[in-house]
């Protein structure tokens, strides 16, 4: 039984037709969910509450969007990877350790791009995409990595696919991407075996500071689990302070 939340209702009905015609006796529902809008996150919520839920797979990514600021007064990529799928593994927490649940949260090689700021939480001043991004999941790992610390019943999982031709590259300039495109093909791997690291995350937990991904430079091969030396202990309890501060912040 899957439930697919997508904040493009009419492309998760697509992929839910697809699922049914390749596994007809599954069950899959499709929810409505835009993680930069507060109000749509806070109601899907709700929904999940009353759904018996094993597994939670955290996979939202934002890269090279229009910025602006959340009605949260967080920037939007810092809230879409990061703020909304934080305080949903919160909110969800009591609810997953009732079944002895899952959660698997997609990271990014590129949280070794960027140091937090303390001033700049957020990186809403810095414009560069990657370091923005890269700033986002740096979050998300290290805090999830921190709230699970001492957990007993619900494990987590955090995975990367490495570097993978997807939709994400898109954003560039037509000529560039023209001439992007068949490379990126054929040097990096394919969404299907990108994705194989995530897989193993569904069924394989992770101890602190662990992580599954490509073998060969974190880009290519078969899933591999290591240890991350990216994030010093001191800037890693920096990020959990803050993300619980955020999470009690939205939680009035």
């Amino acid at each position: 039984e899957l439930l697919l939340l997508d904040r493009n209702a009419e492309r998760s009905q697509a992929w839910r037709s697809a699922l049914l015609r390749e596994y007809p006796r599954a069950r899959v529902t499709c929810l409505q969910v835009e993680l930069s809008d507060w109000s749509s996150v806070k109601e899907a919520l709700t929904k999940l509450q009353a759904l018996p839920i094993d597994v939670f797979l955290h996979n939202a990514g934002a890269y090279s969007i229009p910025r602006r600021i959340c009605d949260t007064g967080y920037d939007n990529v810092f809230q879409i990877n990061f703020v909304s799928p934080y305080y949903i593994t919160c909110a969800l927490l009591p609810k997953l350790r009732a079944c002895g649940g899952r959660v698997v949260a997609v990271g990014s090689i590129a949280h070794n791009y960027s140091v937090t700021d303390a001033n700049d939480v957020d990186f809403r001043t810095r414009k560069k995409a990657s370091l923005v991004y890269g700033n986002a999941k740096r979050y998300l790992m290290f805090s999830l990595y921190s709230l699970f610390e001492n957990e007993r019943d619900v494990t987590l999982a955090v995975t990367h696919p490495g570097i993978a031709f997807t939709n994400i590259t898109a954003h560039y300039p037509k000529l560039i991407y023209a001439i992007i495109k068949y490379p990126m093909k054929v040097i990096f791997m394919r969404p299907r075996k990108a994705c194989l690291p995530i897989i193993c995350g569904l069924f394989d937990p992770c101890r602190e500071n662990e992580w599954i991904g490509p073998r060969i430079f974190d880009v290519w091969g078969k899933p591999k689990k290591r240890i991350l030396k990216s994030c010093p202990p001191d800037e890693s309890n920096e990020i959990a302070k803050r993300a619980e501060k955020i999470f009690k912040e939205l939680d009035q």
